[in-house]
């Protein structure tokens, strides 16, 4: 059976998480990413995923608490981050409503 460095480990879970950046960057230009409820499902589910597969890296033993939480903790900042860009770019290109 193969060893998995702590390294290799991270490196995957890495690129797991930009996937997740990946798909909710891509969806920036469309209007529906701030409305649509089903898209933050998605995004939701995996975020879900992604911890769990750091959890699971934590308890084998291969990752650090710290580490794990840390890449979590940068992706959920991140995706805060273009969620503002797209709702401020939303709410922009929005007509405003007068009374």
């Amino acid at each position: 059976m193969e060893m998995v460095s702590t390294a290799a480990a991270l490196e995957l879970l890495q690129t797991e998480a930009d996937r997740i950046r990946c798909l909710i960057s891509n969806q920036k230009n469309c209007l529906c990413v701030a409305h649509c409820k089903a898209f933050e499902e998605v995004v939701d589910t995996q975020m879900y995923g992604l911890s769990r597969q750091v959890a699971y890296a934590i308890q084998l033993g291969i990752l650090e608490n710290a580490v794990g939480q840390q890449l979590l903790s940068d992706l959920e900042r991140d995706l805060d981050r273009l969620y503002s860009e797209i709702y401020d770019g939303s709410r922009v290109s929005e007509p405003a409503n007068e009374i």
